[in-house]
């Protein structure tokens, strides 16, 4: 199988094309070519989300990708009534049209084949809400209901889609994140059931189950891997 991450640089796309690299063969992108070259990937594509969409679907193409993740994502702390346009339009652009666009170029090859995995990476704001996060919450959100739509849609093609929810998750992003919020470290974990951060392994882990043909009958579906976070407290 042909496997493509995006955001894979760091973090949880890091961990992801990690895990992946021993079942087929891995495609990263992002936008730092050093980070991109040390994976050990079969290729890989340095481009912008936004600015460099087309380059990506072509490679997709070019490389009959049959199993994408989608985890590139951008996190925006601050009020709606003090939010800059440009913010809005590259968060909905990076979190939600992007995917779309990307779903669209690998969906022909999977038909075609009757076989594809498509995982999007969205986040447990997106199923509970953050304040001040609202234009990430809402574009992580819309991953979900892209999620069960494209589901229905693509069943009988033996392509599934699910989405997988992270709480907080110890990389840069869930660290800097707490840097813009209101609260410190300490103050968060005390509000997860569990008392700890997840691991970016956890999530690609998941990503690995989700991908084989023990989980098959699993798809439309929104995980969320958050330490019980979505529970309550």
């Amino acid at each position: 199988m042909n496997i493509l991450v995006t955001g894979a640089s760091k973090g949880i796309g890091r961990a992801i094309a990690n895990e992946l690299i021993s079942i087929g063969n891995i495609f990263v992108t992002g936008r730092n070519e050093n980070a991109l070259k040390t994976i050990g990937a079969k290729g890989y594509c340095t481009c912008d989300l936004i600015k460099d969409i087309h380059l990506l679907q072509k490679f997709i193409i070019e490389n009959d990708i049959d199993v994408l993740i989608n985890n590139a994502g951008e996190y925006i702390y601050g009020a709606i009534d003090s939010s800059k346009e440009e913010d809005i339009e590259r968060i909905f652009a990076t979190n939600l049209l992007s995917p779309v666009k990307l779903i669209s170029s690998v969906v022909p090859f999977m038909k075609q084949h009757k076989w594809g995995r498509i995982i999007n990476i969205g986040s447990i704001s997106g199923v509970m809400g953050e304040a001040y996060a609202s234009l990430y919450s809402s574009s992580k959100a819309g991953l979900i209901g892209l999620t069960k739509a494209l589901a229905l849609e693509l069943a009988e093609y033996n392509i599934t889609v699910n989405t997988i929810n992270p709480g907080w998750v110890e990389t840069d992003l869930g660290m800097n994140s707490i840097e813009d919020s209101e609260f410190s470290k300490e103050e968060i974990i005390e509000c997860i059931p569990q008392k700890r951060f997840v691991k970016p392994e956890e999530v690609a882990k998941l990503c690995k189950y989700l991908i084989s043909e023990d989980a098959k009958g699993i798809t439309g579906q929104s995980i969320n891997l958050c330490a019980g976070l979505s529970v309550g407290i």
